[in-house]
């Protein structure tokens, strides 16, 4: 029975389900985080895989995977749900486990992590706009620095974990059986657990509403990539941003142990980048003080700041500190670039438009690994540093000219009419 508490909403309305959906976006976690320790040692190990352009053609792969299936999810959960997208993406991560045990080549592992980033774009894009629905448009920007905070931190336990249990018993398959505990409890939860949370959404609708309601998929895609100046410059960001998460996962290891550095010091430092994630459920609950704007674009030029400082300095608390900066830059725009689209998109669309941010972000995994590994291939280590410095200062110079303020109480941003609505040709032609 629909209760009032259904018909409103708050994220201490609906409190059991949003933890749940913490839960699973920390699962979520747990799942990606359980390959990143692992799985590069298993094949140098294993299957003598040593080639720097093999190890990173995983990113490749993962990042367009996961971009392009972001893209679909979006488009789903609006269409069919949160919940049914939800309980797809974990039953994809059911035969993961059973692949990376008994791989019998490096091919397998490839395909293995197909279906890790069908994983990811599913359960991460369902995990968000469920968070999304449930906190209503002044809790926005807390909902998704919580996610993001929670899903990260499950990279970072699942990394520590698995690398923990290959370092007591061995590479495979023991770390493994940890995954696989993960992705039948997550893919049971979202079964029997999860509530739909579409309806939260359609409470925002106006009765005024006019043209934005029924925006075509294909309107959607043009108007979140390139139609509207303030979804452009988030789109693009967001690309951009994920050359510096790509860095610190090839680059600053390579680079930080050619100049002598041990392999715990590189850890430590690697590490302080990624804890500092964590402070996203601060600065998203920042952004709904004082607007998505601000952080991101202070987060722009931080990140890329700590990234250049990299290569211009040679002791280790330095190299801690930079990282830490940096880690603290991309705490400050990840959260708040993702909120952009779901401020400024209608909510029977705003799955669909927090799809084409996510395609056009993950798929900067993709890019951002090509062009470390070309820089690092024909240049050197430290031209891939000065090459993602300068494109994040480009990018926050983007934000800086085309971004408007989303923020649903100040904002300024103010969209675009679709072009069918000027014309006898509707939203039917699609």
């Amino acid at each position: 029975m629909t209760t009032e508490t259904d018909l409103r909403q708050g994220i201490r309305e609906h409190l059991g389900q949003f933890s749940l959906h913490v839960v699973l976006v920390f699962a979520t976690g747990l799942t990606i985080g359980s390959e990143r320790a692992v799985v590069p040692v298993l094949g140098r190990d294993v299957f003598g895989v040593e080639s720097l352009l093999v190890v990173g053609s995983f990113v490749v792969s993962f990042g367009f995977v996961k971009g392009l299936l972001n893209l679909y999810a979006g488009k789903w959960g609006g269409e069919y749900g949160r919940k049914p997208v939800l309980v797809l993406g974990w039953a994809t991560a059911l035969p993961l486990p059973l692949v990376l045990i008994f791989a019998p080549n490096w091919a397998w592992i490839t395909v293995g992590n197909v279906l890790l980033g069908v994983n990811q774009a599913l359960t991460w894009s369902m995990a968000i706009n469920a968070k999304i629905d449930i906190a209503g448009p002044t809790q926005r920007g807390l909902a998704v620095g919580i996610d993001e905070a929670f899903g990260y931190s499950g990279v970072a336990v699942g990394a520590l974990l698995t690398g923990i249990i290959a370092a007591r018993t061995n590479l495979r398959p023991d770390p493994f059986y940890f995954l696989a505990a993960v992705v039948v409890v997550a893919f049971l939860a979202s079964v029997f657990l999860v509530k739909e949370t579409v309806h939260l959404a359609e409470l925002e609708v106006a009765d005024d509403d006019h043209h934005d309601a029924d925006l075509p998929f294909v309107e959607v895609l043009k108007r979140a990539t390139y139609g509207d100046k303030t979804l452009f410059a988030a789109a693009q960001a967001g690309h951009v941003e994920k050359f510096v998460d790509t860095l610190f996962w090839l680059a600053v290891p390579l680079y930080l142990t050619s100049r002598g550095l041990g392999i715990a010091a590189v850890g430590l430092v690697v590490g302080l980048h990624s804890v500092m994630y964590f402070l996203q459920i601060a600065t998203g609950g920042l952004a709904d003080r004082i607007g998505r704007r601000p952080p991101v674009l202070a987060g722009m030029f931080l990140a890329g700041a700590g990234v250049l400082g990299m290569v211009l300095v040679d002791d280790y608390l330095s190299w801690l500190l930079l990282a830490g900066a940096s880690g603290l830059g991309m705490a400050l725009l990840y959260p708040n670039l993702m909120t952009v689209p779901g401020d400024a998109a209608h909510p029977t669309w705003r799955a669909t438009g927090m799809g084409v941010y996510r395609m056009w972000r993950d798929s900067g995994y993709g890019v951002g690994a090509i062009l470390i590994g070309i820089s690092m291939q024909f240049l050197s280590a430290e031209a891939a540093f000065y090459a993602i410095a300068f494109l994040m200062f480009a990018s926050g110079a983007v934000v800086y000219v085309w971004m408007a303020e989303t923020h649903p109480e100040f904002g300024t941003h103010e969209p675009p009419a679709p072009a069918t609505d000027t014309s006898t040709r509707t939203s039917t032609d699609d």
